[in-house]
């Protein structure tokens, strides 16, 4: 016998064309940012960048989390994308 697995519900996350494209472009630059489970309903961001991994000490709920991750998309797309 298995272990069933509980499912969580993580909100649904944008799908403008402007964070998927700078989405898009960190993980072709290797720049990871991804949701971490603190509970059923909360997570925490880790962004794994040039060999360091970084964790957001904030927990975003449900929907925060996908707008946030994002955010931390866009901000690096603009800062290394020239």
């Amino acid at each position: 016998m298995g272990v069933t697995k509980k499912k969580f519900d993580m909100g649904v996350a944008p799908h403008d064309e402007e964070s998927l494209e700078a989405w898009r472009w960190c993980i072709r630059n290797n720049i990871k940012i991804y949701p971490t489970c603190a509970s059923e309903k909360s997570w925490w961001l880790s962004i794994e960048n040039k060999g360091k991994t970084h964790k957001d000490p904030k927990v975003y709920g449900k929907n925060e989390i996908w707008d946030k991750l994002y955010e931390y998309c866009k901000y690096y797309f603009n800062k290394y994308n020239k």
